[in-house]
């Protein structure tokens, strides 16, 4: 661990919408380090189709109440950045070039070729 890079984690909750995680800066006696801004961290989950999406964002904030206000505006943030990498990976996904499996010691497969098929573009 990284003795100049401490932080004591307290955990807030409503019990409803998600978690804010508070990140105070300490020495390594415990004792707060004034000369580091604390930290704020929002959590929240996304149901989708495949099943619960964890969302895990910063927020700029000065104090908690300041975070607590600015958990939602975060959060919509963390959604659509989740958005985007979803389809992201579905347009590299749906691009991907697919190789069927070869045929092992250098059989003839299927359309005559040696050790395998054909390539199909998906």
């Amino acid at each position: 661990m990284d003795p100049a890079a401490l932080y004591r984690e307290e955990t807030f909750t409503d019990r409803k919408i998600g978690t804010l995680r508070v990140l105070t800066p300490v020495g390594t006696d415990g004792s707060p380090d004034p000369s580091r801004p604390v930290l704020y961290a929002g959590e929240a989950q996304l149901l989708t189709p495949g099943g619960l999406l964890p969302l895990v964002f910063e927020i700029e904030a000065t104090s908690l109440a300041d975070a607590v206000e600015k958990f939602a505006a975060g959060a919509a943030e963390a959604v659509e950045r989740a958005r985007r990498e979803i389809e992201e990976l579905r347009r590299q996904a749906a691009s991907s070039i697919v190789v069927p499996n070869q045929m092992p010691g250098g059989l003839i497969g299927p359309g005559g070729a040696a050790g395998g098929g054909t390539i199909r573009l998906r």
